[in-house]
């Protein structure tokens, strides 16, 4: 029996809660290559995909099997052919993807459908939908090598698909569509997802895959991990490199991503399968494990109004307790609102700061100056003082003071210096708690 830690466990389960009302009823198409599988993470991300579906998430898998059909063909004693990362799927190529298919809808559909005592599957009751949901072209003659049976996503039944998830089914997409004339094409998982993700303009698009993201500098393989691009660099980045030709290749996931981005999906991802529950930690972490793709950057600075409330109150409120911050009232911020700076996270508010002008002293108090424990060490802070020190200029003011008991140092680090009280205005010095004993620092702004 495992042990419970309610100091650890109940703050960490409030703090995924935001997400698990962001996404619930929202379209997750999710990529899983056939490496995954070969490399025996298929029990444990179905485990995930189960949890995500049980929160309400509507969710379509499309599973590759490159290594799949390799092993078939090796099998058979036939060599895998490629150009340019795409198979030529001559007739025993074909055989050998319509078995391993199969075997794989066969694991998947099992995968899904335990449900041991004591395990994530238990009570999960998760039907699967697959069928023939893809219309495909073929592929065709490219640099003069006929590419025989591989083919392109022509269309999606987006119609069938969301009928199918919004009866809370998972739809399997297996990469196989059929012509108009009945013929069978071998697809590539990533045509099949990013396709069915545009068509469906799902909310995101996950590959789960080899790669552990895009790194912040692509020609060094130990450079971090870039966790969230803007759509512009994604392109920049692509542009740079040479068409990619294999899946650990910078590109071949990303140019899907860029695809996605464009048409309208508003988020996409690059995670590794080798992190166990890569799936849970993007979707319910901050700062997430691999790489997102967005249009533009989620995180904004910004004024705060009526419906950001609840969520200062809610980042605030360990820090009054622990005696941080003063204690402040709802209606005291409902009432202040308009004096709050917010910095908002894929719509969940990580750090704020209130400004209360003293015109008559040509100052002004920076107050609940406050950063989510989640994003603590990434600049956060800085930001949310430059915001504020940006609304005092163009209000006129010549300072801004801050009343702190435990933060001096990091004011000082930012050109705070302290002075006695009794500097403060008139007005802020007659509520002014002796007995609290706050440091007052001050900010000339030039």
């Amino acid at each position: 029996m495992s042990v419970v830690f309610p100091h650890t466990f109940v703050p960490w389960f409030r703090a995924v809660a935001p997400y698990i009302h962001a996404y619930h009823g929202k379209t997750f198409v999710v990529g899983l290559a056939g490496e995954a599988i070969a490399a025996g993470k298929l029990e444990a991300l179905v485990q995930d995909l189960a949890i995500l579906h049980a929160m309400g998430v509507k969710i379509v898998l499309a599973h590759g099997f490159r290594p799949q059909v390799d092993e078939q063909l090796a099998a058979k004693g036939h060599v895998p052919r490629f150009h340019e990362g795409s198979r030529v799927t001559d007739p025993v190529a074909l055989d050998a993807a319509q078995e391993a298919a199969g075997q794989l809808r066969f694991e998947i559909e099992a995968a899904f459908s335990q449900g041991l005592p004591n395990t994530p599957m238990a009570n999960a009751m998760v039907r699967v939908v697959s069928g023939n949901f893809l219309t495909a072209r073929p592929l065709g003659i490219v640099d003069g090598v006929d590419m025989m049976r591989s083919g392109l996503v022509r269309r999606v039944d987006h119609v069938a698909i969301r009928r199918a998830i919004e009866s809370e089914a998972i739809v399997l997409l297996s990469p196989f569509g059929f012509s108009i004339t009945g013929e069978a094409f071998v697809l590539a998982m990533e045509d099949v997802a990013t396709a069915t993700a545009l068509a469906l303009q799902a909310d995101k698009l996950i590959f789960v895959t080899e790669m552990p993201g895009i790194r912040e500098n692509p020609d060094d393989p130990e450079a971090p991990i870039d966790t969230e691009l803007a759509l512009a660099d994604a392109r920049r980045i692509l542009a740079a490199l040479p068409p990619p030709t294999e899946p650990t290749d910078t590109g071949f996931y990303l140019r899907h991503c860029v695809r996605a981005c464009e048409g309208g999906v508003e988020r996409s991802h690059i995670l590794p399968f080798a992190t166990d529950g890569a799936l849970l930690l993007e979707v319910f972490t901050h700062d997430g494990i691999g790489t997102m793709v967005v249009d533009e950057k989620l995180e904004s600075v910004r004024e705060a109004g009526s419906d950001d409330v609840a969520g200062i109150l809610q980042l605030i409120e360990p820090y009054e307790r622990d005696g941080t911050l003063v204690r402040h009232e709802r209606s005291e911020i409902e009432r202040d609102v308009a004096n709050y700076t917010v910095i908002e996270h894929d719509g969940i508010i990580f750090g704020c700061a209130a400004l209360y002008a003293y015109p008559e002293a040509r100052t002004a108090e920076m107050a609940a100056l406050t950063v989510s424990p989640l994003a603590q060490g990434k600049g956060d802070g800085e930001r949310l003082l430059k915001r504020v020190e940006h609304r005092a200029k163009a209000s006129g003011l010549d300072s801004i003071f801050v009343l702190t008991t435990r933060t001096m140092h990091w004011f000082l680090r930012r050109g705070f210096v302290q002075v006695d009280p009794d500097w403060l205005p008139e007005a802020r010095k007659r509520k002014y708690n002796w007995d609290r004993r706050s440091q007052v620092l001050v900010k000339k702004l030039v």
